[in-house]
């Protein structure tokens, strides 16, 4: 079984090889050392955001270095001791263009702008309610609830009632990726997350988080937003489920979308269609003979062609601990949507929260956040989808959740 030992990181490492001939300055961070050969040509750093508490302002940003297996903790904060307040108040997503991170922290109401290089904060521009991040080659896109808010209270007998709310529509920002000024915006569905680019086109998961605790309907969002990017205009919007929430595109022309259902009688999911016909939507894995319960989603995401999946078949059991399983879909004929779903034999304790998958040298590695609480730190580890060994787990920042390569 293969194991991995954490060591202090220290200055020893100060030469390690980066993306340039001089050392970055965060080369002599502290932080643990695990060991990263088998994936280490995949990139120079693993950036993990921890979302932190909301109302805390305890968002925090990781990295796990490849030059030399450095797990860093709290690298914004160190690296810009200058910025008040720090990274900010809820972390939502991360993502990476050339050599810049882009950062949604979304109570505190701005999307940070960071040099991948060295953490130093390059830009932080104000967008209401930031969520998620998608790029082409000349604009990052964020999606936004736009002011959308439920306030409510307890009576002595244990009822909840909102007592204040807004729930206007939610927008798409547009932001140029050279001037990093705001370039327009775009309404969408009701409390809008994941965002994918694809062939000109943005698909935006429309949730209806706040919706669906107020009158009249009730109920979640279930539409996908389609925005054409030229225009910058809504070209068209598709019924897929309630409550969706992140989007990816296989690069094929498959559009992938995750539905955390309702939490009490429509079960979490992987849907798709194809971007040539959106108005078809179906679930992945329902003409499998794969066990429904056994493909729900807690968090997901995508390496090539493949969407990785994480679920537990006792979503609805509140209270009670999960056991979770992996298990992946690809699509081996595109013109059809026709693929396969997979089974891994690995199974997860805990709070997975975020994941990503990379391509290493020999196979394939999975890196988990789990959440723990929710309120104190949790953990990242690292498996080998090979043969579902444990590589290594470190401490992370409050409530770990969004991964981004750089």
């Amino acid at each position: 079984m293969k194991k991995a030992l954490l060591f202090l990181c220290t200055a020893a490492f100060a030469f390690a090889c980066t993306k340039d001939l001089e050392p970055s300055r965060d080369i002599l961070l502290d932080g643990d050392k695990v060991e990263v050969e088998a994936y280490s040509d995949c990139g120079s750093k693993l950036f993990v955001l921890n979302e932190g508490g909301y109302g805390s302002n305890n968002s925090s940003l990781d990295f796990l270095r490849f030059s030399d297996g450095c797990y860093v903790r709290g690298a914004f904060r160190k690296m810009n001791p200058d910025v008040a307040g720090g990274l900010g108040d809820v972390g939502n997503d991360i993502a990476v263009i050339g050599n810049e991170l882009w950062i949604a922290v979304n109570n505190s109401g701005i999307v940070q702008v960071v040099s991948a290089e060295d953490e130093k904060e390059l830009a932080a521009i104000e967008v209401p309610m930031p969520r998620n991040i998608a790029f082409d080659d000349k604009y990052a896109y964020v999606t936004s609830w736009a002011g959308a808010y439920a306030n409510g209270t307890y009576d002595k007998d244990g009822n909840y009632s909102i007592t204040d709310s807004n729930n206007p529509k939610g927008r798409v920002y547009r932001i140029d990726l050279a001037t990093k000024a705001l370039a327009g915006s775009v309404e969408v569905g009701y409390q809008p997350e994941g965002i994918a680019f694809y062939d000109g086109k943005l698909y935006v998961a429309n949730s209806g988080g706040i919706s669906s605790q107020l009158p009249p309907l009730y109920s979640y969002d279930n539409t996908v937003s389609i925005i054409d990017a030229s225009s910058f205009k809504l070209d068209g919007t598709v019924e897929v489920q309630v409550n969706l929430k992140n989007v990816y595109a296989d690069g094929k022309g498959m559009i992938y979308v995750s539905s955390f259902g309702n939490y009490w009688d429509v079960h979490s999911g992987m849907y798709a269609f194809r971007a040539s016909d959106p108005s078809r939507s179906w679930r992945i894995g329902a003409d499998s003979a794969v066990k429904p319960e056994a493909l729900n989603v807690s968090c997901s995401c995508i390496c090539g062609d493949t969407v990785y999946c994480i679920g537990t078949p006792d979503e609805f059991s509140w209270g009670s601990a999960h056991s979770y399983s992996l298990w992946s879909y690809s699509t081996s004929d595109a013109a059809s949507g026709k693929g396969e779903v997979k089974l891994w034999p690995l199974i997860l304790s805990g709070v997975p929260y975020g994941l990503t998958v990379l391509a290493g040298k020999n196979g394939d590695y999975m890196f988990v956040c789990d959440a723990g609480d929710y309120f104190n730190p949790g953990t990242v580890s690292a498996y080998d989808l090979s043969d579902g060994t444990k590589l290594w787990n470190v401490t992370a920042g409050v409530c770990p959740g969004h991964f981004a390569i750089w």
